[in-house]
């Protein structure tokens, strides 16, 4: 066969496929024709032209799908006008029975203040909003936007979860709260403010303790009107010190003879102490005379290395002890046989068995000792209890103590203290001494609640360059 009967064949068997494409869709239920047998007999009459059909960019250019969109043009117009396909509606929504036109009931329409209508005619809409009116049946698409709900799935999950405990007769903590909530008293009388002028009338002192509100905590908590709870840390003082702290009785301007000799003696304490210190701080610094260089160390440090010492250096001979622990060396890292092996293993079980015999016979022999083992335990419990005791008293006077909160420790201020023959007879002649901001700043790091710190040392970037003026050279 040649190539133009190849062609001629392939090109009637489209033209059978395209009819019989077109029979199947006029043979569809509610398809209506609306061309005339002229058109149709002309599109299937009309002559194609002869093409390649096994290339693929000829499929969609020289295929015939018109009878196709025609068909779905017709089924679209019929569910725009009549909201459905005709073939699928009832006789009764397509006929009517015709019996003329009815009679007319007159209805007298009560005339509007507005404006008087013509007599005999009725208002009808206006032709642009007959335009804009929605004349399609066809119901719109569903907005599936419109139903989404967010986290539908877990609100779907609470519920069954609480359907499930409702059916159990669990009550939710939350229906808990709403339950023991106090009923709210309706009609109860508020309280009528009395005049400022009633002598006998309280008056609100407003340095005084504040009156707990007696509003319902949970309606406090959701309007905002409730404090939030304050931790218990922040209740606890840093310190069990005072804020001020009163001086002895020996310090005061006329103190009394005793009592000022305590106040010496204390202070003379303090300086003893600073004194042992410094001694301690000088030994532990001070040089050691055997250890300065002489005129005779100077000079054995300058010749050392200079000369030579010439000594006959004998070789030992090899000692026999070595090379027998070599040798032996050499024999335990052979292979063992399987005979040394089995003794091994048999010695480690006999060793195993007594250090179990040793144990169950130390049990046995602890029954004998049980009034000892009481006492020992005893004894640990009281030794025990008393180390508690001296770890809390230790606690109490930490409290009293300043902390380390930095990397500076405390040091407390000196003690303001008048000799007996600097003490005043009145006021009058009292010398002030020390410093209130000095005193309130040292306070405050011993009750720790500011580091100790100690004051910036500036460092000059920049050397001082002098320089004499002219001025003062002709002065010179």
């Amino acid at each position: 066969m040649s190539i133009e009967e190849e062609d001629t064949c392939f090109t009637s068997f489209n033209m059978a496929s395209a009819r019989r494409v077109k029979r199947v869709a006029a043979s569809q239920p509610g398809f209506l024709n609306l061309k005339t047998s002229k058109d149709s007999a002309e599109s299937l009459g009309f002559k194609r032209k002869r093409v390649n059909r096994n290339k693929k960019k000829n499929w969609n250019k020289y295929s015939d799908i018109n009878d196709v969109e025609s068909f779905l043009d017709d089924v679209r117009h019929q569910e725009r006008t009549t909201g459905g396909l005709l073939s699928e509606k009832s006789d009764d929504s397509l006929f009517f029975l015709d019996i003329g036109e009815p009679k007319k009931v007159e209805q007298k329409v009560p005339e509007s203040v507005e404006g008087k209508k013509r007599k005999g005619k009725t208002s009808r809409p206006l032709r642009i909003d007959l335009i804009l009116q929605h004349d399609s049946l066809v119901p719109p698409p569903k907005d599936v936007l419109a139903y989404q709900q967010p986290n539908a799935k877990k609100l779907r999950r609470i519920a069954q979860k609480a359907e499930h405990l409702a059916a159990k007769g669990v009550v939710p903590r939350r229906q808990k709260r709403l339950l023991s909530r106090k009923p709210v008293v309706k009609g109860a009388n508020k309280a009528v403010t009395e005049a400022n002028n009633y002598p006998s009338r309280g008056y609100y002192d407003i340095w005084g303790q504040e009156t707990k509100d007696s509003a319902d905590p949970w309606y406090l908590q959701q309007t905002g009107k409730k404090r939030v709870k304050r931790p218990e840390k922040l209740n606890e003082k840093p310190s069990v010190l005072p804020a001020v702290e009163v001086i002895a009785p020996g310090g005061s301007y006329n103190p009394d003879f005793f009592s000022h000799q305590a106040l010496l003696k204390d202070a003379h304490e303090v300086e003893v102490k600073k004194k042992k210190e410094e001694d301690k701080l000088e030994r532990q610094l001070a040089v050691n005379k055997e250890d300065t260089a002489t005129v005779d160390t100077i000079l054995q440090e300058e010749v050392e290395g200079l000369v030579e010492e010439e000594e006959d250096e004998e070789e030992t001979p090899p000692n026999e002890e070595e090379e027998d622990a070599i040798v032996g060396a050499i024999s335990l890292a052979q292979k063992k046989t399987e005979r040394q092996r089995k003794k091994e293993k048999a010695e480690k079980i006999k060793e195993q068995l007594r250090l179990t015999n040793r144990r169950e016979t130390d049990q046995r022999q602890q029954l004998f000792q049980l009034r000892s083992i009481k006492a020992s335990v005893k004894q640990q419990e009281q030794s025990t209890d008393e180390k508690q005791k001296l770890r809390k008293a230790n606690q109490e006077a930490e409290k009293s103590q300043p902390r380390r909160l930095g990397k500076l420790k405390f040091q407390p201020q000196d003690m303001e203290v008048q000799l007996s023959d600097e003490l005043a007879g009145s006021l009058r002649q009292l010398k002030p001494e020390g410093s209130v901001l000095k005193d309130r700043f040292k306070s405050l790091q011993k009750r720790n609640l500011i580091e100790p710190r100690e004051r910036a040392k500036f460092k000059r970037r920049l050397k001082l360059k002098y320089v004499e003026k002219r001025a003062f050279k002709e002065i010179t």
